[in-house]
């Protein structure tokens, strides 16, 4: 969460959005939770990670 000040990519954005109105830490415990679902989607479809793929 520290090094998202200059990187224009869609999960900062969501990050810096989050954090205008929560406290660090719930920020932190939601940023968990989205990093263990995508790893968990990466894992039972055995498919590489595309961050900027959209769902269809």
């Amino acid at each position: 969460m520290r090094h998202i000040k200059d990187k224009p990519t869609p999960m900062a954005d969501w990050i810096r959005k989050l954090s205008e109105k929560k406290p660090f830490r719930v920020v932190s415990v939601a940023l968990a939770n989205k990093l263990a679902r995508i790893a968990w989607v990466v894992l039972t479809r055995k498919e590489a990670y595309r961050p900027y793929h959209l769902a269809a």
